[in-house]
């Protein structure tokens, strides 16, 4: 019975050594694994980050989990408990490789959609579907291997997720909008939007269940996905980002009008080339289109990079048009009425302005 003892003690110890070493080569890996995810995280290629992520997720629990089998396999642990541990041990290496190929997949889908649309864009429904279908099957796949038949699950799955379906109509329609939305391109991280129903701004992120636009006042305003399916939108980003600014003018009926399409062609061909936002190959243009009760009314066509730049563009050329009328002597008046009011002898005009 001593020998039987000193044996088993041999064996215990023999685990923590196993186990100690386990965890030594994990606190090793942790640390290179994490000066390879610094390495990785200084170039701009992303998917070394990922693959450095992927490493340093599994490195450690992998390491830790090999450890307590062969601590396992030196006590001799009987032929039951064995088995038993050794499913434990498996359904916990599927779970951690589950959520490590999570992170993976969800952030190739990520690098994907800024590949395609550019460094403004945020979107998350496709990562987050992705993150959750990855973990379903994941899970799955660990029940059946800890030996519980996934078929009468997925029988029940199926008859709840109707149930589920039914009961979250307004979720379910949000996130198919969602996902018609992105698959459709009707709109993407970085436009500028603007609905019938008046909210407008810059399309932060679309998620499962809301899309997020920035408002050129810096707040953030929430609109279901479902909303996208029954209103009239504007995408001022689209067929492409530059677009014209219409700029309303008058001058007086004794102006010379050929002098004042100089002059204005002139200052917009100025501000384009020298303001920032301004399209500088584009063109200058005048229509002249009323004849206003004290005025010639006019609209100058200027082009713009991207609908925010708009604003300063049209500030620096009602400026600069304004002091160059000046200069001129082009006048651009306001409205006047002249009165007849009757005296004694005669009437008098009198002006209003």
């Amino acid at each position: 019975m001593a020998d039987l003892g000193d044996l088993s003690w041999h064996r215990v110890v023999g685990a923590a050594a196993v186990l100690v070493v386990a965890v030594g080569i994990a606190v090793i890996l942790r640390l290179l694994t994490g000066r390879l995810f610094r390495r990785a995280g200084d170039t701009r290629w992303a998917w070394d980050d990922l693959a450095a992520r992927l490493v340093k997720d599994l490195a450690v629990p992998v390491s830790v989990l090999l450890g307590l089998w062969g601590a396992a396999r030196v006590l001799d642990l009987p032929r039951g408990t064995l088995d038993v541990t050794a499913k434990v041990l498996t359904a916990a290496a599927i779970l951690i490789v589950s959520l490590a190929m999570a992170r993976l997949i969800a952030g190739s889908v990520t690098s994907i959609a800024l590949a395609r649309q550019g460094v403004a864009a945020n979107v998350t429904i496709f990562a987050n579907i992705t993150r959750v279908v990855v973990l379903c099957v994941g899970v799955l796949v660990m029940l059946q291997s800890l030996g519980i038949s996934i078929s009468p699950l997925l029988g029940a799955l199926g008859v709840g997720g109707l149930a589920v379906a039914l009961a979250l109509q307004d979720t379910l329609a949000n996130l198919f909008a969602g996902v018609h939305v992105l698959a459709s391109k009707t709109i993407e991280p970085g436009d500028y939007i603007k609905l019938s129903s008046g909210q407008e701004g810059y399309v932060v992120d679309i998620n499962w269940r809301n899309t997020s636009i920035r408002t050129l006042s810096d707040n953030i305003e929430v609109i279901p996905n479902q909303r996208f399916s029954d209103t009239i939108l504007t995408n001022y980003h689209r067929p492409a980002e530059d677009m014209s600014l219409l700029i309303q003018a008058r001058v007086a009926y004794e102006s010379d009008l050929e002098r004042v399409e100089s002059v204005v062609v002139e200052v917009g061909q100025e501000v384009m080339n020298e303001v920032q936002g301004g399209v500088k190959d584009s063109e200058t243009l005048v229509r002249f289109h009323t004849f206003g009760d004290s005025s010639i009314g006019f609209t100058v066509i200027l082009r713009t990079d991207e609908f925010g730049d708009q604003f300063r563009l049209k500030h620096e050329f009602v400026k600069r048009l304004h002091r160059r009328f000046v200069k001129e002597g082009i006048e651009m008046p306001y409205p006047r009425r002249q009165l007849i009011l009757p005296d004694g002898e005669g009437t008098h005009g009198l002006v209003s302005g």
